[in-house]
């Protein structure tokens, strides 16, 4: 069971490795200017090796289990599908249902862990094979591996690495979990943090902020849904930035300043170098580029 991206890597070794007998996928979604159906990119793999495909807009219901009855799999795998499990299909295949979760758990438990790992700045992240439960990534764990977060890490570069990560764990240990010789785990519930869903005013840049704080929210937002502020009343994405730490200029928190010929905003300490912005209805450009086509950028007001 997969959606996205992140479920490929996992699903290519489960067929070199496996036999897959089906794969649970979210229904095709509207996309593009056209707003045309597009598979997702698990069901794309799954067609390529004729795999047998199956998408429900819920499984809530016991009755909408049955195409997963009828394949009578020896234990469901899931990465990023999408829904919340219930238990007629959690307890469905004998070695119930095992999850490739993009946290070292027990911290970050929930839809979105690489983009908060990335906002709190820690220092390691990784991935977890757990066996599910009725919890929200409660299940005792199976086995884990770290990576540690760069200082040019994003949220793209750490999910194809972890994708990459959870697809060599189940390569290596999936058999020994499947023949009850590696045992899970429980967790500490008392070390749990919560990832909730990130959602689009998420993007928003808050400049009272530290230059670190920034540095991390602006990564963590790529590519989606995108670091933004607002600059004259519209909406301006920051696709590439650094953090400044020597000393700078006075200034504001949200002001555009030059100082050596780098152009950066303010914060609450420290400042943010620009490299690559974007206003609404644009093309993506050098901040060199833009302050060409907008000459007053420069001591002028971010966030306004």
């Amino acid at each position: 069971m997969g959606t996205p991206d992140f479920a490929v890597p996992g699903l290519q070794t489960l067929i070199e490795t496996q036999q897959v007998v089906g794969v649970v996928t979210q229904p095709d979604k509207p996309a593009g200017r056209g707003n045309q159906l597009r598979p997702s990119p698990v069901k794309l793999i799954a067609q390529a090796a004729n795999i047998p495909i199956y998408q429900p807009p819920s499984l809530k219901r016991e009755e909408a289990a049955a195409p997963l009855r009828d394949w009578q799999p020896d234990v469901i795998v899931v990465a990023a599908f999408g829904q919340i499990l219930r238990p007629h299909v959690l307890e469905l295949p004998p070695h119930g249902c095992i999850n490739v979760h993009a946290s070292l758990l027990p911290r970050w438990r929930g839809a979105s862990p690489i983009q908060h790992a990335l906002l709190a700045g820690d220092a390691q992240t990784g991935v977890c094979l757990m066996q599910m439960d009725a919890g929200l990534d409660t299940g005792p764990v199976y086995v884990c591996a770290a990576t540690p977060i760069g200082a040019a890490d994003t949220a793209v570069t750490l999910h194809d690495r972890l994708a990459n990560l959870g697809a060599a764990l189940l390569r290596q240990h999936l058999p020994a979990i499947l023949s009850g010789q590696l045992p899970a785990t429980p967790q500490d519930d008392t070390q749990s943090t919560y990832a909730p869903m990130i959602k689009k005013e998420d993007g928003r840049l808050d400049w009272q902020q530290s230059s670190d704080q920034l540095d991390r929210h602006i990564r963590a937002m790529t590519p989606w849904p995108g670091a933004f502020t607002t600059w004259q009343g519209q909406v301006l994405k920051i696709l590439q930035a650094a953090p400044v730490h020597e000393i700078i200029p006075a200034g504001t928190p949200g002001q555009v300043m030059v100082d050596n010929g780098r152009v950066f905003v303010h914060c609450g300490i420290g400042g943010i170098q620009l490299l690559e912005v974007q206003l609404a209805g644009k093309k993506a450009m050098s901040v060199a580029e833009f302050m060409r086509g907008h000459p007053h950028f420069v001591g002028s007001e971010l966030g306004d």
